[in-house]
């Protein structure tokens, strides 16, 4: 498949230069003498490479203005950038802005072509790794047999043929984006767009730009959230950081299936399935009037709610395997040796959740692949330990040395056999041959002590 190029420069000269040298590589080529014209070539078909001249004809938009352009409609585009009067303070900008070269004038054929080849490789590579991470993660599935996570999974499987609105809530990390997607790939909409805006990353003065897009007076268009998802899934995560003043907007959305965009005229009609996530409590951002009642039981039609990692450790084992053959795969490499009876993965309090398991995983998968098994549980070790310690000594701390012997006592066998049941599950035979005890007598202790069970 033939590569198409676009060719931005003011000098007629240089355009037919670059051009020529481009086609005789057997390149396609497009060209473009202005901004006004370099917009509506990129706007009718995106290049797979742009060269763009730093000074244009137009004096209010220049080169640096089409690379953020060009950025904006696709990140994986890569565009050289080419100058005859440049300052370094330009040539930084432009790479900050995300210029895969900076070539001064004049330049030799050999230069152009080869930044050009190695562009287009670079691209392909991006795109490539972009393309395995994405198919990794619609293959990723909500892994574990603890009781929160199979009513999980059976919401999902009940959700199939529905067209209701879901409201996700559950701590940072704990899956909400791929229960959102298991949603949307077992729906009718599957085949349709799956888009994603994210509530707690936008400025202020942005939601309602990202949401339902701008029309600019040059007639340039920039499609909001809701216009790229029409006909398939909407998920907005953390949904309860939109302003107040917004929530009317997107609630009238739900009401009237249709917008306009910021400074637009006509309304534009959209059919897509709304998918909201929070890590918050909606119902008491209600209470306290920073979350509209009428937008909360709109979004609340049919509600999921994911657990912490530290509530389902049972879980634990089944994540690790997971994570390594998948990861291992991603990566390249052998599956590390792990050893899933690490007590350090059972007493970690885990506050950025699977997220953070996964993130653990990927880490030792990467750096430790070949590794002995001690070797990884020592990196396990300094990777989760510290933070356990501190928390765990912190509580002893606090409730021992300020307590008599017998109290202090009881506190540390209460820390004690709770870290214990959750390094087994919860089984209380396990535990009992651990810590050398009979079963009848750790269940007298578990009662006397006030311990109901670890789930």
């Amino acid at each position: 498949m033939h590569r198409e190029i676009l060719v931005v420069d003011d000098n007629p000269d240089i355009r037919l230069l670059v051009s020529n040298i481009l086609k005789e590589q057997n390149y396609l080529v497009r060209s473009a003498a202005n901004y006004d014209q370099a917009i509506f070539e990129i706007n009718k078909k995106l290049p797979d490479l742009a060269i763009i001249d730093i000074k244009l004809d137009k004096t209010d938009k220049d080169g640096i203005d089409l690379l953020k352009f060009v950025a904006s409609k696709d990140r994986l585009v890569p565009v050289i950038m080419i100058s005859g009067h440049a300052t370094v303070q330009i040539a930084v900008e432009a790479t900050r802005l995300g210029a895969y070269e900076f070539i001064e004038k004049p330049f030799s054929k050999e230069k152009i072509l080869n930044y050009v080849n190695r562009a287009l490789e670079s691209s392909e590579l991006r795109k490539e790794k972009d393309l395995i991470e994405n198919k990794l993660f619609h293959s990723f599935d909500l892994i574990g047999q603890s009781s929160s996570i199979l009513k999980v999974k059976k919401i999902i499987e009940k959700l199939a043929t529905s067209e209701s609105r879901v409201l996700i809530s559950g701590p940072t990390g704990s899956g909400k984006e791929l229960v959102a997607r298991k949603i949307h790939k077992n729906s009718p909409r599957s085949k349709e767009p799956f888009i994603i805006i994210n509530a707690a990353l936008l400025k202020e003065k942005t939601y309602e730009k990202e949401l339902f897009g701008e029309e600019f007076e040059d007639g340039n268009i920039s499609f909001g959230a809701l216009e790229r998802a029409n006909k398939g899934t909407l998920l907005i995560d953390e949904v309860s950081e939109i302003p107040y003043e917004t929530q009317a907007n997107v609630l009238r959305v739900l009401i009237d299936q249709k917008f306009k965009r910021l400074k637009g005229k006509k309304n534009i009609s959209v059919n897509i399935r709304l998918i909201s996530s929070t890590s918050k409590n909606l119902n008491e951002l209600v209470k306290i009037n920073k979350f509209r009642e009428d937008l909360y039981h709109r979004l609340n039609v049919m509600p999921i709610e994911l657990t912490s990692l530290n509530s389902r450790t049972e879980d634990i084992p089944l994540l690790v395997d997971y994570f390594k053959e998948k990861l291992s795969e991603l990566n390249g490499v052998q599956q590390p040796k792990i050893d899933i009876n690490n007590d350090n993965l059972y007493t970690y309090n885990w506050p950025g959740n699977v997220r953070e398991l996964r993130n653990l995983i990927e880490r030792i998968t990467i750096l430790s692949a070949n590794e002995s098994k001690s070797n990884i549980n020592k990196l396990i070790e300094d990777t989760l330990s510290p933070s356990f310690k501190t928390d765990l000594s912190k509580k002893l701390l606090d409730k021992t040395f300020t307590s008599p012997l017998k109290e202090a006592r009881k506190h540390f066998e209460k820390e004690y056999l709770t870290t214990q049941l959750k390094k087994n599950h919860g089984n209380i035979s396990k535990t009992a041959d651990f810590i050398g005890m009979e079963r009848s007598a750790l269940h007298r202790k578990l009662k006397e002590l006030g311990i109901k069970g670890i789930n």
